[in-house]
């Protein structure tokens, strides 16, 4: 899994955060999303995957990781 973040859509909701705290934090001074491991170990896909689809303004996107 490779995950990235559009900053810009971010509206600091934390719902990645709260979801996936290994994989997700926010900037103190506004609340974005700040990308913690843009690959995350098999343990962590399934709360990614759910972080992703609770996002209020689709700023999570998931790909295929790199072989």
């Amino acid at each position: 899994m490779k995950i990235t973040v559009d900053e810009e859509k971010c509206c600091g909701a934390g719902q990645c955060v709260l979801i996936a705290p290994e994989v997700f934090d926010q900037r103190e001074e506004d609340g974005i999303v700040v990308l913690l491991d843009a690959e995350p170990a098999d343990g962590h896909h399934t709360a990614v995957r759910e972080a992703a689809s609770v996002c209020p303004a689709a700023a999570i996107q998931l790909g295929e990781a790199p072989d």
